[in-house]
């Protein structure tokens, strides 16, 4: 019966969103390390409404999730690099919010694809 739901063409459809947002966060992180990822970001914000009550729901707040603390982590970094002792730790900052990230989009594009729901914090 669940799969039932998950083929159904709304959820096709809601699905299909999400991928490509995936897609385009992948893209933005590869050719801009992220820094254009504020476009998906916001479709993530208006595509995230319509499903309601569905897995796809959770992928879309799996995104959002992952590009605010990327870039919180990543705010952090440029702070400690504009001090000289700092600097070697923003280095470590980046390059272990640049692994992250990238697992986490490529673990959402994963789950996505066998249609399992995302790891939903309650608050």
């Amino acid at each position: 019966m669940a799969s039932e739901i998950y083929h159904s063409p709304y959820i096709n459809t809601l699905r299909a969103t999400a991928w490509w947002l995936y897609v385009f966060h992948a893209v933005c992180f590869l050719l801009t390390l992220g820094m254009l990822s504020f476009i998906p970001l916001i479709l993530n914000y208006l595509a995230r409404p319509k499903a309601v009550n569905t897995f796809v729901y959770t992928h879309h707040t799996w995104q959002i999730r992952s590009f605010w603390w990327y870039f919180i982590w990543g705010a952090l970094g440029w702070i400690l690099y504009f001090t000289l002792i700092g600097i070697p730790v923003a280095f470590i900052i980046w390059v272990l919010a640049w692994a992250w990230y990238a697992w986490r989009i490529i673990k959402g594009f994963l789950n996505l694809n066998d249609n399992i729901p995302m790891p939903y914090p309650e608050n």
